[in-house]
């Protein structure tokens, strides 16, 4: 009788311990996850990011590498890949990569701190683990927290963040203040503590690298069509007007609200691939992300360049946050 007792008392035990096993709680998650970062070298990622642009979703690949404590790379490529940008940190600076054009800007920077990064592995566990308000929920292969948000765009309001079982990330949904997604990201390979090559954070490797990637594209003999932004913050159109330079024209847009106290510019010319390597040095502006690129921005102005043209966005009456917000409504379903 006693015999029988003790084993079903064991049975009953290893029934609990397994249920326990199988039942991580918030806090459980929470400090695994910490501990993962923690102890990871570094990561090797492939994720789709999606946008929602206004008419249909577009859709671009992710290349991420990270070494601790701070190298970066990140390969942002469209759906053709015939274009992509890079930007890179190691121990020169911070770099954003225009491998089509030739083209390169160098930031002191300190990026990607301070500011939320949708692709960056330890970026999202830093957003869940400083969010005392975060939501939590089991499901059946993984964990998903809502949390608050620190992106540079304040429209990038919070986001869904879906780990797998093993602490991995699996999804990512960026939404604003009413919960329409606005940027998703799927994670499709994360391999942490991988071997790196000696140059794999180098500039010019980097640059070479990329561009023997890149199709041969022919001369772009179309006319420029002038891109105008979506969202102007309830400023008016003023003027527009085609200025004559040396390396071609240039379309300036102008626009205002009825007392001029708040006021931007936005310049558009179309390039080249310039011969030699053309490098710009930023001392004081920061890498920004605009979903479909990677601009340059300072303290009173963003620059980029898309399908081969060069914006150039600036105003002295308008914070930096609404400047990123009209950059990123500059894109082609715009165009008039």
């Amino acid at each position: 009788m006693k015999k029988t007792l003790s084993i079903a008392l064991m049975a009953l035990l290893f029934i609990f311990a397994l249920a326990g096993c199988g039942a991580k709680s918030q806090d459980d998650v929470v400090q695994s996850l910490s501990k993962k970062i923690d102890k990871m070298s570094g990561y090797k990622a492939n994720a789709t990011m999606t946008l929602q642009t206004g008419e249909k979703p577009v859709k671009y690949s992710l290349e991420i590498w990270y070494k601790k404590p701070n190298f970066y790379r990140v390969n942002l490529k469209n759906a053709k890949k015939d274009q992509s940008q890079m930007i890179l940190r190691n121990k020169d600076g911070v770099f954003v990569l225009t491998p089509a054009l030739n083209k390169s800007f160098r930031f002191d920077s300190d990026w990607p701190e301070n500011n939320s990064q949708i692709y960056l592995v330890e970026s999202l566990v830093s957003d869940i683990l400083n969010d005392s308000t975060r939501s939590f929920k089991k499901k059946e292969d993984s964990y998903v927290f809502h949390t608050k948000t620190h992106y540079q765009n304040k429209n990038l309001y919070q986001q869904e963040i879906t780990i797998s079982k093993d602490l991995s990330p699996k999804q990512v949904r960026v939404m604003d203040k009413d919960e329409h997604e606005i940027v998703k990201l799927d994670f499709t390979n994360v391999q942490f503590d991988p071997k790196f090559d000696k140059n794999a954070f180098d500039m010019q490797t980097n640059m070479t690298g990329a561009q023997l990637e890149l199709p041969t594209l022919g001369e772009d003999s179309k006319p420029m069509e002038t891109v105008y932004p979506n969202d102007t913050l309830g400023l008016k159109a003023q003027k527009e007007k085609t200025v004559k330079t040396e390396e071609g024209s240039k379309v300036v847009l102008s626009y205002s609200d009825e007392n001029e106290k708040k006021s931007f510019t936005l310049i558009e010319q179309k390039v080249d691939v310039v011969p030699t390597q053309q490098h710009v040095s930023i001392p004081e502006g920061e890498p920004v992300d605009l979903g479909f690129t990677i601009g340059a921005m300072d303290t009173n102005s963003i620059s980029w360049t898309h399908n081969g043209i060069d914006y150039f966005l600036a105003s002295t009456t308008l914070k930096q946050e609404e400047l990123i917000s009209i950059a990123r409504s500059v894109y082609e379903h715009v165009s008039k």
